[in-house]
This record gives C-alpha cells, structure tokens and sequence, in this order.
C-alpha cells in the first residue's frame, strides 16, 4: 500500500494530531527540535530533552539521553521523527522508559532480558485501548475478534477508544500493511474520560503508564494483549464488511493473555 498524499488521515494519529498540525508533513529533525524548545520535556534525571543528529562517539543511546538528554533523531526519519513526536506527547511514560533500560543488569550477549524486551515491545509497538463496558476488553483478551468488531461493532465506536503510542507503530500507519498488530495495555475507563480532548487523555494515560510500566506491571512481552489495528473501525474501509474478519490470518484465534488483566481506573 502506498503512503497516501495525507499522510496523517488515519484517526490513528489523534494522540499527534496537535504536533503533526505545527510541522511539515514530513520528517525534519529541525522543526522537531524547535518544537522541543517551545514545549520542553524531561527525562527522569531532570535532563531537558533534546533532539539531535546522531553521535560517532559510542556512547550507548538510552545513556545518552539519561546522561544529557540528547535523543539521537535521524534527518528525514520517519521513525526517530514519531519518536520524537511520542516524547512530546507521553513524557512521562517515555521517561520511565527510559529510565528502566538504563537501570537494567547489562545485557548478556544479544539477549535483554524479559523486562527490558517488554519495554522496547511497547516502546516501538504499543497502544491504549479505553473501554467504559469491561466485556468488550475480555472480548479482545479473548481474540472474538468478529463478535467484537461486527456484533458488537456499534459499542465499539461508543464506548471505546484506540490511543497508539508505539512510535514504529505510527511510522506503519503511513502505509498500514496486512496483519499490521501492536501490543495493547487495557484500561477499563469511566464515560467522562472518553469525553476528554486528545491533551487531557494523553495526559491522562501517560500519568496512568508511566506508574504502571515503573512498578513493573508489564514485565514480560506476552503481558500485552495483540491487536490487529485494521480491524478497528475507521481505519480501513474494507472492515466496514463483516467477512472481513473471516481471515484467520489476520484475526487469529490465539492465546489468552493471562498477564494483561483489565485495570480499572
């Protein structure tokens, strides 16, 4: 699928939407600097945020921002651009991030350890999913994917809300792929805060992550349920057809999550 000529038309990029109308509609390292000074962000160490073109010095990536603030951000790079985009909007959960990996036992080879594989899955592949009727969550734990999305389709779009914060995910939804799954945190949420403007949720839920990912609720990567984000309604035309949930290998019948439990606000 090509990238569209509105590059930001997917509802996906709500959460964004307040940055992505100050900004070009492409990757600039620059403006996304500039827009960092504007609306400063800090990481855990107090250390302003900050950034900035690659380093050639070997210092490791997640040092650097905890040491100095410096997030390393690639000239025209869709990816280091949503990251940097994802830090303005969920400060405080980036940070705790950030934090995490850098308070880690150093890596034992190629492997990270469980904890930190669970922070980078969210990191670069995560999304909120709000819901004011808890059965619609135990519905995704469950992967009813049609009986969620077609029976139930009408209290989807009232009672439930989508909010990416994976920043790879973002780049994707530029050219959202088949069988393109993030890895969700469920929230149960009362009506008031599905009223809420996109500020005030992202402040909330960021509020709300970043205490979960600092007492380590989400410690494995299994801990977060999967979630094909083109069977959420309004993001692709074509699920507004019920047998479009019939592809299995899309919507497959797969585990239960035992450690994503539905949290209640």
């Amino acid at each position: 699928m090509s990238q569209s000529a509105a590059p930001y038309a997917s509802p996906l990029f709500a959460p964004l939407r307040q940055w992505l109308d100050m900004l070009p509609p492409h990757p600039d390292q620059r403006a996304l600097s500039r827009l960092a000074e504007r609306y400063p962000v800090f990481a855990a160490s107090g250390q302003r945020i900050r950034f900035s073109p690659p380093y050639a010095d070997g210092r490791a990536y997640e040092e650097r921002i905890w040491e100095t603030g410096n997030v390393e951000t690639r000239s025209d790079n869709w990816h280091d651009f949503f990251n940097g985009l994802v830090w303005l909007t969920f400060p405080k959960s980036k940070a705790t991030i950030n934090a995490a990996h850098v308070a880690a036992p150093p890596a034992q080879g190629s492997a990270r350890g469980s904890a930190r594989d669970a922070l980078t899955h969210f990191d670069e592949c995560g999304i909120v999913v709000l819901a004011t009727r808890p059965e619609l969550l135990e519905l995704l734990r469950s992967f009813c994917w049609k009986t969620l999305f077609v029976d139930r389709r009408s209290d989807v779009i009232a009672a439930m809300r989508f909010v990416v914060f994976g920043h790879a995910t973002y780049h994707s939804l530029l050219a959202p792929f088949f069988g393109l799954t993030a890895k969700s945190v469920l929230y149960v949420v009362e009506d008031d805060c599905l009223r809420l403007s996109a500020g005030p949720l992202t402040a909330m839920l960021d509020a709300r992550l970043a205490a979960d990912l600092a007492a380590g609720v989400y410690s494995r990567p299994r801990d977060f349920q999967p979630l094909p984000l083109l069977g959420i309604p309004g993001v692709v035309a074509a699920n507004e057809c019920a047998d479009y949930y019939d592809d299995t290998r899309q919507f497959r019948a797969g585990r239960r999550c035992a450690g994503n439990a539905v949290t209640r606000s």
